[in-house]
């Protein structure tokens, strides 16, 4: 009798375990909803950017700004922008996305090495902004980064679940 009981009971635990990871999986964004959602956030940041008036606020947004592009880029380069060279080949793409990023860093260190008191702060964030969208609709747009990703058969959801794990670990990190 002990032992029926010790199987149902490991059976239950067993399929509550499973079943949390199924329902994880399914509410998990695949990589390419993930990615998108990020640049939603950092686009509104930035229109709430160009309206601020206080000193205070803009040092807040840009601060905001430049720890999620922070995170984005870390997590598009160690797992998304890999897993799409070895699936599509695509190496054109890949590097220019890279170098693109490059670029974002290094006006992310010039605005956190910064205030709003600095003459050159609002055009530091403004031209970030600009070349940020422009990376993003090269991503997004037909026949781009993202819909090549759809198109190879790359497994965006587990991308997504692992891109997400890190997303958090490094977010974390930075607060």
């Amino acid at each position: 009798m002990p032992s029926s009981t010790h199987s149902e009971s490991s059976r239950s635990r067993s399929t509550s375990r499973t079943a949390g990871r199924s329902t994880r999986r399914a509410t998990a964004p695949d990589a390419i909803s993930l990615l998108k959602a990020d640049h939603r956030e950092v686009e509104g940041w930035f229109e709430e950017f160009e309206k601020a008036r206080l000193a205070s606020r803009k040092a807040d947004l840009a601060n905001k700004i430049c720890n999620a592009l922070k995170v984005h880029t870390s997590i598009e380069e160690e797992i998304f922008y890999p897993a799409f060279l070895e699936a599509t080949g695509d190496k054109d793409t890949h590097h220019e996305a890279e170098v693109e990023h490059a670029g974002a860093k290094n006006l992310i260190k010039q605005i956190e090495a910064s205030s709003p008191d600095d003459d050159y702060f609002d055009a530091k964030v403004k031209v970030l902004s600009e070349s940020i969208k422009h990376h993003v609709k090269e991503e997004e747009q037909r026949g781009g980064m993202f819909s090549e990703a759809k198109q190879s058969g790359m497994d965006l959801q587990t991308l997504g679940e692992q891109m997400k794990a890190r997303k958090d670990e490094l977010t974390r990190q930075n607060r």
